[in-house]
Parts: C-alpha cells; structure tokens; sequence
C-alpha cells in the first residue's frame, strides 16, 4: 500500500514516524526475507566494508555482543550493535562506538526508504531494520555486530550473510513462529550459518538440526565442549580453545557461558588476548536489564528474562546472591510459557507481586496467579507494574531483595524510576 503520510513526510519527528511505522502493515512478526530483500536491492545495502558478526539465540544474545563490542573497542576498531528490542529509548537499537545513534539519522533513513519501497509493505521491524542498515553504510564501521530478533533464518538481519555466526542458546521461546520442540528452533536458528564461514555455538548440549544443518551447508561449525571449553570452579573458571588456556578468570557479570562464547569468536578474530586483558573485559561488561542490580531504595535486580530457560538461568543466580528474603515483581506477555517461567523460581522467591502488563498481548495478574504453583498467601496481584514494584519496596528490608522480571516492558517500567 502507498500512505499519504510519504509525501508528507519531511519533517516528520521520530516519534512520529515510528508511529506510522506501526500502521502500515497488517501483522505485528510477519517472518520472511522476501519483501525486505526487494526494498534492499532498491537501497544497494553492502557491507563489504565491515567485519560482520550475526547473533542468534534463544538467550545471550545482548550480552554476547556486548562482550565482543567491548573487546574491539579497546582495539581501537570502529564498532557498531544493532539490537531489539530496546528498554527506553528507540535509539538504543543501533549505536556506533557505543553511542546511541541520533534521531535524524534515522529520520534520513526512514525518508529513503518510505521513498524505495513504494507499494512493497513492510513490518515495523523491517523498516527498523533496513533504516538501521543505511545508517551502518553511511557510518561504515569496521565490525557490525548484529543481534538477530526472532529465530534466525527468517528475521530480517539474515538478510546479511555474515563473516562469522553465533549461536548463544537454543531452547523454547516464540514456538508459535518457531516450532515446539528444541530441534526444531535449532533449525531455525542455524540459518544464520553460511556455507564456507564460522559457526560459533555456545550451547553445550546442541540440537541435532544445528550440527545437521551446518554439515550440510558446509559451515565451519564450532562447539562448547566439543571445540571450546568452559570450566566452572568456586571462584574462579577457565576457558580453553585450541592452544590457548585461561585459568584464572575472575566472576562475571554476565552469564559464563556467554563470555566463553564470545573469547572464541574473539580468537577466531585474530584479537590478541591474555588473562589480564581478559579479567578486565569480563568486569567491565554488563549489560542493562540483565541481572542488573540498584541499591536504592532498595536492593532490586531487574532482568528481561521471559522464558524458562532464563529463568532457570536466574535461579542459580540467585541462590548464588545469598539475600534472606526476595520478593518478585512479574509483568509478563501473554504468549510466553508463564508456567514454566515461573516454576523454576519458586523455591526461590518469598513473596510474589504479580502485575497486569497494559500492552498489546499483556498478561493479566491473575492470569500469572493462576499458572503460579504458590500458596496464596506467598502471592498479591495489582494493576500495574509501579503499584506492584512499590508495595514490594515498602516491605523490603535490609538483606532482602526485589526481583522484576518477566519481559522488557516490566523492566523497562521499572528501570526509568531507579535512574537519576
């Protein structure tokens, strides 16, 4: 369809546009390369100018690029995230050299594309996409890390063949689009590999389907525990690949296996490293909304985890954490698994704030309450996320916490009252 908003579209604030994005096509996730390849070609998107690295999973992805863009800074490379969704602002989904990019950037980029792809629809994560893509070549970075937004082989950054692909985690999430069984989001996943270039995955107990698939594309596939090795001790853990052996690597902020993961992308880079070198990325990487900790009013953790297999990640991390009381605050989507999101966490959290998430596709609180396998009196439903996040602060004491947790809308809520 052609709007009448293109020919009026000079001037147009963000806001306003990312509004309009939202209208002009019928189906929120609408997997596909065919129609963003078509606007593409009419745009000539390349980026034979960069070094490219795609990362898909079911979780780690955020904090795998975040690891990798940190350690190619400090090797004074021009680098570039483009990641989904974001906690506040639009503008946290592409930044260069760790700056967000501007609005008219991406004003400049909307305009050329509204004006490319004519009667050609397009979701707004499409359009996002390809104005991300334009804003790149304008900038031409000399690495693009891109994080893929739903599965792999039909999301919009597999457009992009990649130098080298990542693949985090794979476990249930999205199986509506996805598929209900581990294999096959594994397939889905694996799309990203190419025929001839480097698979990283940092999944230690792999699906079937990946290695299937990179065999038979003929990728150069490389597995945890089977190529590169974590090893968890007490205090202090290792990672081994080929001829290079870290012992002595210090807690991190960010999920080990994800670091791991991202050392061997960094090796297969050619990027020097040593242990000290190392050590200092690891304490420096973390990453907003992931088991991201406020001490004031209260000590409170946010994490974006919705799926079980984050959950579960979250449970550990929590018993590690050693508080005498935590309370959770939950806001979900209602397409997610609730149940098996929240089970892993019940023997964990003390008292549950359940909230009605005010968002397309939300979770009613009693909806969460009655797939919560608690006693009643451990759980309290409210409207909101805020009334929730406030009733849980003003019965929090010392050495207890707050969780909130559950989806990017429940931490994004909350993350804009504990920021000055």
């Amino acid at each position: 369809m052609t709007s009448t908003f293109s020919s009026h579209s000079q001037g147009k604030s963000l806001p306003e546009w990312l509004s309009y994005l939202e209208s002009i096509h019928s189906i929120e996730i609408d997997l596909g390369l065919e129609r963003i390849k078509l606007v593409a070609q009419k745009l000539n998107i390349d980026f034979s100018f960069a070094k490219v690295i795609t990362v898909a999973g079911t979780n780690g992805k955020g904090t795998t690029c975040a690891f990798l863009e940190n350690a190619l800074l400090k090797e004074n490379a021009n680098v570039a995230v483009y990641s989904s969704p974001h906690i506040e602002h639009f503008n946290e989904r592409l930044r260069v050299n760790k700056i967000d990019v501007d609005d008219q950037s991406f004003i400049n980029a909307f305009e050329q594309i509204e004006a490319a792809r004519a009667d050609i629809s397009l979701t707004y994560y499409e359009f996002t996409t390809l104005a991300a893509f334009l804003v790149l070549m304008a900038q031409k970075p000399d690495y693009i890390i891109l994080e893929v937004g739903l599965g792999g082989r039909l999301d919009a950054t597999n457009m992009i063949d990649a130098d080298i692909a990542v693949l985090t985690s794979i476990d249930l999430d999205h199986q509506a689009f996805l598929g209900d069984t581990r294999d096959a989001i594994g397939y889905e996943k694996a799309g990203i590999m190419r025929g001839g270039k480097l698979a990283i995955v940092g999944d230690d107990d792999i699906p079937n389907s990946v290695l299937a698939h990179g065999k038979e594309i003929g990728a150069d596939v490389k597995v945890r525990e089977q190529d590169f090795f974590l090893i968890s001790e007490k205090s202090r853990w290792q990672w081994r690949y080929q001829d290079c052996h870290f012992k002595e690597l210090l807690p991190t902020n960010i999920p080990q296996a994800n670091v791991a993961t991202a050392l061997t992308v960094l090796f297969e880079l050619k990027i020097a490293l040593d242990e000290p070198k190392v050590n200092q990325l690891i304490q420096a990487t973390s990453v907003a909304g992931r088991t991201e900790l406020f001490t004031q009013p209260c000590h409170i953790l946010l994490d974006v985890g919705h799926n079980p297999h984050a959950a579960r990640y979250l449970a550990v991390n929590l018993k590690q954490r050693g508080y005498q009381k935590i309370s959770a605050v939950v806001g979900m989507l209602s397409d997610k698994d609730i149940a098996n999101t929240l089970a892993p966490l019940t023997d964990v959290v003390d008292h549950w704030y359940l909230a009605s998430l005010s968002v397309p596709r939300g979770a009613q609180a009693c909806t969460l309450a009655n797939k919560l396998a608690v006693d009643e009196t451990k759980l309290a439903c409210f409207d909101s996320v805020s009334a929730a996040f406030e009733q849980a602060c003003e019965q929090t004491q010392e050495q207890e916490l707050v969780l909130v947790f559950g989806s990017f809308f429940t931490v994004a809520e909350i993350r804009r009252l504990l920021l000055p």
